[in-house]
């Protein structure tokens, strides 16, 4: 199962790797079309937009705070929807339906990053609760090096203490 875990992250996250990176290395067109959206701070908005994909996709990657990474993407997602892909405003035939396809696509990521940030929890329950089902999950060694481990997943300790 672990796996499957691990190869769905990297899936699931891979888009805002790569977007992330383009932001940065296309900044300036990026920008020019930030503007046309008549986004505020455009430059600064997608430089910053650029570096919290690639930080939340490099957390849900390597699995470490998982639910903070899943947090970025969707800090990301909602108003990169709601700005750029907001097809209730367009007349054009063509454009409202890319736009529509594109929002909605991103509202199936948010739900995606939802359901990463939902698992990391109910796995953080399981180990704080310490009820039989976290026995019957449990990996033999829960922890090494005092990192959580278990299910494709890395938690730290301090973190499950700070997302009680």
């Amino acid at each position: 199962m672990s796996a499957v875990l691990v190869i769905a992250r990297i899936l699931f996250a891979f888009i805002f790797l790569t977007s992330g990176f383009n932001h940065l290395a296309k900044l300036e067109a990026m920008t020019g079309y930030a503007k046309y959206k008549k986004l505020p701070a455009a430059k600064l908005s997608v430089a910053l937009s650029g570096v919290i994909m690639i930080l939340g996709a490099l957390s849900v990657i390597f699995g470490y705070y998982v639910d903070l990474g899943a947090i970025l993407i969707i800090v990301f997602l909602v108003p990169a929807s709601l700005i750029f892909h907001n097809f209730w405003t367009l007349t054009d035939p063509a454009a409202k339906q890319n736009d529509m396809i594109q929002f909605f696509k991103n509202i199936t990521a948010i739900g995606g990053a939802l359901v990463i940030y939902g698992y990391v929890h109910f796995i953080a329950t399981l180990y704080k609760d310490g009820g039989q089902l976290a026995a019957a999950v449990a990996p033999a060694k829960p922890y090494v090096d005092g990192v959580l481990q278990g299910f494709g997943w890395v938690i730290s300790k301090g973190h499950l203490t700070l997302w009680k």
